[in-house]
């Protein structure tokens, strides 16, 4: 048992808690509303209370008698509040979605329970809003006198095998502090490549399942979609089709290459979304076999451990997996407050 202890609002599957867990912190307890995603969270934090409900019913002090947030030295929370109002994948935003507030409600649990630490992620367009729930929680931080860091950060730079820009906040209630410094990159460390992540697993064939190897489960391809990506190679994508099976709708359309194409196994992965097994939905086809990618595969491509099992349907699981913080990422920004809370 450490001295950190950690709250993981709109938790999802894990992914924050798994990298603050790993950057040496304890799991006290993840909130989230989604079922399947609590389901895969129980399993894979035992010890935590999972609870199955939303931020604007919970009341902070229902919260601190599950958890005893007292008991420990260090009080941290998580948050990721649910993006797509604020995402660039987002058509059809609407001010009135009810998402749009819910990092509002983690003010509540702030101000009752005073967190020495709060670490927060979300899509870049979060900062975009103006007036908006980010906006407005930096006013609020203020107010309640925390220090605190934001910027817009690639995971890629911090060992993740994987794109993926995010808006990312840490705050101390004692002392300045600031978001971690990147590791790989330029004059860094080379930055890890899918083949790094993905090479180790068994072979699969569209819609089979391996059961030596938890979640490693591929979608089925209709027959049009097998002769499209045996024209696939290596990163390559539709441009690389025969006439006769270049879709209708993509004739006069030169944009959206990613879709229907196939990682580079010498790069990162593009950034994996809720449909991260559908390779119509993105560049999510295997580098090498005629598939797209594994639960598992995108799980690695996120930082998980092998050892970490997703419960749910193979739609389930990817969108746990796609929804999810990359698990190295937020073990840097773990192991930044640690480091801070030694320098005080």
């Amino acid at each position: 048992m450490s001295d950190w202890g950690v709250v993981d609002f709109f938790c999802g599957c894990g992914g924050t808690s798994a990298g603050l867990e790993k950057a040496g912190m304890d799991i006290l307890a993840g909130i989230d509303i989604d079922q399947s995603a609590l389901d895969t969270y129980k399993i894979n934090f035992p010890k935590a209370e999972a609870i199955h409900e939303s931020v604007t019913t919970l009341s902070p002090e229902t919260l601190n008698k599950k958890i005893k947030t007292q008991k420990k030295k260090h009080l941290v929370f998580a948050a990721c509040a649910p993006c797509q109002p604020f995402s660039t994948q987002n058509r059809l935003k609407n001010k009135e979605d009810e998402r749009v507030s819910l990092l509002g409600e983690l003010c509540k649990f702030v101000k009752h329970c005073s967190p020495d630490y709060i670490v927060l992620e979300n899509v870049p367009g979060m900062q975009k809003a103006e007036k908006g729930p980010f906006t407005l929680f930096l006013e609020f931080l203020k107010a309640e006198e925390y220090s605190f860091d934001f910027g817009i950060k690639n995971a890629v730079d911090y060992g993740v095998p994987q794109s993926r820009k995010r808006l990312v906040l840490i705050a101390a209630k004692k002392g300045s502090i600031a978001l971690p410094e990147e590791t790989h990159g330029k004059g860094k460390l080379p930055y890890k490549t899918v083949k790094e992540a993905i090479s180790k697993y068994p072979s699969l064939k569209a819609g089979s399942k391996c059961n030596r190897t938890h979640n490693h489960q591929c979608a089925k391809f209709a027959d049009i979609t097998m002769k499209r990506i045996k024209h696939t190679p290596e990163g390559g994508d539709r441009r690389n089709w025969p006439d006769h099976l270049i879709l209708d709708c993509h004739r006069k359309h030169t944009g959206h290459n990613d879709v229907y194409g196939r990682l580079w196994w010498d790069k990162p992965s593009v950034t994996l979304t809720t449909k991260c097994v559908s390779i119509s939905n993105g560049r999510f086809g295997h580098p090498e076999q005629d598939r797209a990618l594994s639960v598992r595969e995108a799980a690695a491509l996120q930082t998980f451990d092998d050892d970490f099992i997703f419960v749910g349907t193979l739609r389930s699981t990817a969108q746990q997996v796609g929804n999810a913080v990359p698990v190295d990422f937020a073990k840097a920004l773990g192991k930044q407050i640690i480091k801070h809370s030694k320098g005080l």
